[in-house]
């Protein structure tokens, strides 16, 4: 547990702090564009052997995870030899890659601007980067409402559940989660294609997911109170809201964000000229303007620091009062 080292507390503090300073990399050797060519490959040669597509699946998000987490675990062992310096950068480095708040907030206000300048053409381009959804015909407020969701439900596969693997398991367990959310991203749809293929990777996605999902339930509303949002509000549609979303997870930091914001997200999206029916979530007591994008922003930086901040008093809790 990179938790109950105090060198190890550094190193994740130090990650948090980089990426709040110079967000995540456009690299072409990115680590995680890197597991998503492996995802690639290893996806053409499990579809050539002559078993179940369940199975191809399973094999597929076995490796591409466990591999992963070998590497980065080599990758440490080896600095580990040099120095405890040395160690401690790397380790660093690697979890700095697997969180992404700046970037989520870089992006999102890209969008804000956009929206702020009346320009719909160059708000729709900016979305469709961070959605999967079809954006050229929305409206501004289907524009808000998009941008909104992905704050929200980036909150925590950005930013909660790669911090919480590092605090579990250090760098190896945060770049391990950052490979199963990435194996999701890509073949964990519900199409013809990955129906049966890309079950087991989206299954242990919602797994991977699910303590992380919870704990934003309690900061998303405790940072709105901070942001000077709807404390109360977001409780209150988190509790009433948060499992109405088809995915275990997903629905309750949307729902909470909902919730602090008094705006309504959810309803029909376009996926690839197919109209998806999404349940509503919220009350639709604020108008859906560009400064929900900002407060939505707001909100999740000051809830990545509470965690931050959380994490670390627990751990140091534990080590000097039962170590």
């Amino acid at each position: 547990m990179i938790s109950s080292d105090t060198t190890g507390l550094i190193e994740l503090a130090f990650a948090f702090v980089l990426d709040l300073a110079i967000g995540d990399p456009q690299w072409s050797y990115h680590p995680v564009r890197l597991i998503g060519r492996s995802i690639e490959g290893m996806e053409c040669l499990v579809r050539k052997l002559p078993i179940p597509e369940r199975v191809k699946g399973v094999l597929l998000t076995v490796i591409i995870v466990s591999v992963t987490y070998l590497l980065t675990h080599a990758v440490v062992l080896l600095s580990r030899q040099w120095s405890a310096l040395s160690e401690m950068i790397i380790g660093a480095v690697i979890i700095y890659f697997t969180i992404s708040v700046k970037s989520l907030a870089d992006e999102s206000k890209k969008i804000m601007t956009a929206l702020k300048e009346n320009d719909l053409m160059k708000a729709r381009k900016a979305l469709s980067l961070i959605v999967g959804r079809d954006t050229a015909n929305l409206s501004q407020e289907q524009i808000v409402r998009a941008c909104v969701e992905t704050v929200a439900e980036g909150s925590v596969d950005g930013v909660l559940s790669p911090l919480f693997y590092a605090f579990v398991g250090g760098p190896s367990a945060a770049m391990a989660y950052k490979a199963a959310n990435t194996l999701d991203s890509m073949v964990g749809y519900k199409n013809e294609k990955y129906i049966r293929l890309g079950w087991a990777s989206a299954r242990l996605d919602d797994l991977s997911n699910y303590i992380p999902a919870r704990i934003s339930a309690v900061l998303i509303p405790t940072a709105s109170f901070l942001c000077g949002c709807g404390f109360r509000g977001s409780l209150k549609i988190v509790s009433r809201d948060g499992r109405k979303h088809e995915s275990p997870n997903s629905g309750i930091p949307e729902a909470a964000m909902a919730g602090a914001l008094g705006i309504q997200i959810g309803g029909p999206s376009t996926y690839q000229g197919e109209i998806v029916e999404k349940p509503f979530i919220g009350d639709a007591q604020n108008p859906l303007t560009a400064k929900s994008i900002d407060m939505a922003i707001k909100i999740v930086y000051v809830a990545s620091i509470l965690f931050m901040a959380c994490g670390i008093g627990f751990i140091l809790c534990l080590k000097y009062w039962f170590f």
